[in-house]
């Protein structure tokens, strides 16, 4: 069962208005979200951060940041967040075979040069103890420059964040992401694990999804 009870779309208003972004990233606003309300300082803060982390600046495309964030999710085991990633990368237009092979990244055809380096930069810097060395430096520098370095390390630290919450929560996975993980990572072994859906995280689900759509 999750730690602390996720509150009801409507608690705050200025994180509905927010909240509309993942709309487009997920088509639901996430329970963690809805969880973080609990101080709406904490969702608001929060939903800016993604936003600002997320946005589309170049080459570090959005599909691309999403891949990012299954690597580092998938190094720290959170499976919520693990679900939400592969599920946003397909809505930002990854390709298939990438999603189908994302556990080959490092020797699939579908995957260059420059994006095994980002998600290797990615697996390297969510270790515990941290990873990042002079190889992974030079292989970055070779096809990327440092506002696109720092784009991708925004995300990586925006899941490290978001690891942390949803595993410790236990928050409650929506049945969209749930479709996603078991299309794309459940022959490797993915389930909901800890963050199985309760009867009452459906309604506010359900809930919040009508009142997005609205």
């Amino acid at each position: 069962m999750p730690l602390v009870t996720p509150l009801s779309p409507n608690h705050d208003a200025d994180t509905k208005q927010l909240a509309e972004f993942f709309n487009e990233t997920l088509g639901f606003c996430p329970n963690s979200v809805l969880t973080m309300q609990h101080r709406p300082a904490i969702s608001k803060a929060f939903i800016n951060l993604n936003k600002a982390v997320m946005a589309n600046e170049g080459r570090v495309t959005s599909a691309l940041k999403r891949m990012i964030a299954w690597v580092s999710s998938n190094a720290t085991g959170c499976r919520y967040c693990q679900a939400h990633a592969i599920r946003a990368a397909e809505r930002y237009g990854a390709e298939q075979e990438q999603l189908d092979n994302i556990w080959e990244y490092r020797t699939h055809p579908a995957f260059s040069d420059a994006e095994r380096a980002a998600l290797d930069f990615s697996l390297a810097a969510s270790q515990v103890p941290n990873a990042v060395d002079d190889e992974i430096k030079q292989r970055l520098y070779k096809y990327w420059n440092e506002g696109e370095i720092v784009e991708m390390l925004g995300v990586i630290s925006l899941f490290g964040y978001l690891n942390r919450w949803n595993d410790s929560m236990g928050t409650s996975i929506e049945e969209g992401a749930v479709e996603s993980g078991e299309q794309y990572l459940g022959k490797h072994g993915w389930n909901k694990g800890k963050h199985i859906q309760f009867p009452w995280i459906m309604v506010v689900v359900l809930k919040n999804q009508e009142i997005f759509s609205s």
